[in-house]
């Protein structure tokens, strides 16, 4: 087992690398994709390439394309999924953003690149980013006490209380045991009143010392927000991430998701197949837990982002220290530890951080996150070493999730490491 620190520091080097990379060296934006459910995205910079290089750029992204539709289709067939919101990001390009299968088996009406899920835990990850933000900016620290923002905040053990800080809420070692009260989140309970429900609670851990997931807790990161900014988190993440990201789809509330024509409906599996159920008003009272709604255009835009493309949005520092581990997730039995090549998983602030090795022993990071949330199924992840991003949106609950992202990983690599010339273009084509 490698050492804290050492994680730390190889997964800040990794980072701060990529960007340096993709200083130099920037791929030029996709044209519009070829799949009729996708839509055309632009990125802010267009730097010019030589025709040679054009037709093996759009030569590869052709390929890509026609991989993942074939593996997407696959599983459709196979009955894995119901439909599929896909975005890949490449250097300083988005190579796809569309749609495979239906959003609704009722209507029959099909997944693109603007088709709305519900995210559910790959919300904490905008969270996690904000409180990120308002650190670098002075408004919030990491060592911030919680019930100075929260009062109604008071575990069993009254000493307990003012160790826990903004930090632990958001790496999920507040000391609270595993999932503490998220069925009152589900409820649509007030948050402040969920807090004061944790004078119930006998802390498993001292803060710090251990990883436990939470809902309730780490949505109180919202609440702090708030009291630095005087808007609700929704608000602050529309301002500082949506408007200036150009997430036109995205939203934070039932009623925006409801009143969204092109949005995704949940299934659910049943003997003879899936079947549509309804959109329920689940966690939208703890919007930094799991109450965002976006696309997979709007999931391109921020990954993007997330890869150092867009600073002058939020610095590269500010953004390494939200990637920083701050506690080793233990075990072997998750999905992700048992993925090819891993070594370590840890959690920092509203992300997982994984440790990889290749089967040439060459190291590699994943900055990701899942979630699930009324059937929707969804992962995200980032490879900073490659300069890479991938998104997958699903709704429905399927074993697909726990494969998705190192299979697509694994086509990428096989498309982007493959020695092209100019005359094999022209043969292929």
């Amino acid at each position: 087992m490698r050492p804290l620190n050492y994680s730390l520091q190889r997964i800040t080097i990794a980072f701060f690398v990529a960007l340096l990379i993709s200083s130099f060296y920037k791929m030029p934006d996709p044209q519009e994709v070829s799949s009729k459910k996708s839509l055309k995205i632009s990125a802010t910079t267009q730097p010019k390439l030589s025709p040679q290089a054009r037709r093996m750029y759009l030569h590869r992204q052709e390929q890509l394309q026609v991989a993942v539709a074939e593996y997407f289709d696959k599983a459709i067939k196979k009955g894995l999924i119901v439909g599929a919101g896909v975005s890949i990001v490449k250097g300083d390009s988005i190579v796809l953003a569309t749609g495979y299968g239906s959003r609704n088996l009722r209507t029959n009406k099909g997944v693109d690149a603007g088709t709305v899920f519900r995210l559910g835990s790959l919300s904490k990850g905008f969270a996690g980013v904000l409180a990120g933000k308002f650190k670098s900016e002075g408004l919030l620290d990491w060592n911030d006490k919680i019930n100075e923002y929260v009062p109604e905040l008071q575990f069993k053990q009254a000493h307990h209380t003012p160790k826990i800080t903004l930090s632990h809420i958001l790496s999920h070692t507040s000391g609270a045991p595993y999932h503490s009260y998220t069925d009152l989140i589900e409820h649509g309970v007030d948050l402040r009143t969920i807090a004061s429900s944790f004078t119930a609670v006998q802390p498993v851990s001292a803060p710090g010392e251990l990883y436990s997931y939470q809902n309730a807790l780490f949505s109180m990161v919202g609440e702090a927000t708030q009291q630095v900014t005087g808007n609700p988190i929704a608000n602050d993440l529309k301002e500082n991430f949506f408007t200036p990201l150009n997430m036109s789809t995205v939203s934070t509330d039932h009623e925006g998701l409801l009143a969204t024509e092109n949005k995704a409906i949940p299934h659910r599996k049943y003997r003879r197949g899936w079947r549509s159920i309804q959109l329920n008003d689940h966690y939208y009272n703890a919007v930094a837990a799991g109450g965002i709604n976006a696309s997979a255009a709007d999931m391109a835009q921020w990954m993007r982002f997330l890869l150092g493309h867009n600073q002058e949005v939020m610095g590269a520092e500010a953004l390494a220290e939200v990637f920083q581990p701050q506690v080793e997730i233990p075990g072997r039995s998750k999905y992700y530890q048992r993925w090819k090549g891993h070594q370590a998983s840890y959690y920092a602030y509203g992300w997982r951080v994984h440790e990889f090795v290749d089967e040439q022993e060459k190291a590699q990071t994943m900055i990701h996150h899942g979630g699930s949330v009324n059937n929707f199924r969804n992962e995200i992840a980032l490879f900073p070493e490659d300069d890479l991003g991938i998104c997958v949106l699903m709704n429905s609950m399927t074993p697909l999730a726990s494969r998705v992202i190192p299979d697509l990983q694994e086509i990428i690599a096989s498309i982007y490491k493959e020695n092209l010339t100019e005359e094999a273009v022209i043969a292929a084509n």
